[in-house]
């Protein structure tokens, strides 16, 4: 089980490109709690890429990264 907190992790990231979090829904877009265990549950690197709004993001079991934005 991870300390982490995915759901902070990704609007964080979303807020520092500048999406405030009235412009999208989150939950219409991806299951962060499934996703959390899909993750945390990978024995190799494992990316999962998805898009919100115009972002796209990269989740690892590290990092949260926006990899396009307009």
């Amino acid at each position: 089980m991870s300390d982490r907190n995915l759901l902070l992790e990704i609007v964080t990231a979303l807020e520092e490109q500048g999406l405030g979090r009235d412009e999208y829904q989150l939950q219409r877009v991806v299951d962060v709690e499934a996703l959390e265990q899909l993750v945390n549950s990978a024995r190799a690197d494992l990316e999962v890429k998805f898009s919100v709004g115009e972002f796209r993001l990269c989740v690892t079991q590290s990092d949260v990264q926006v990899l396009e934005s307009p």
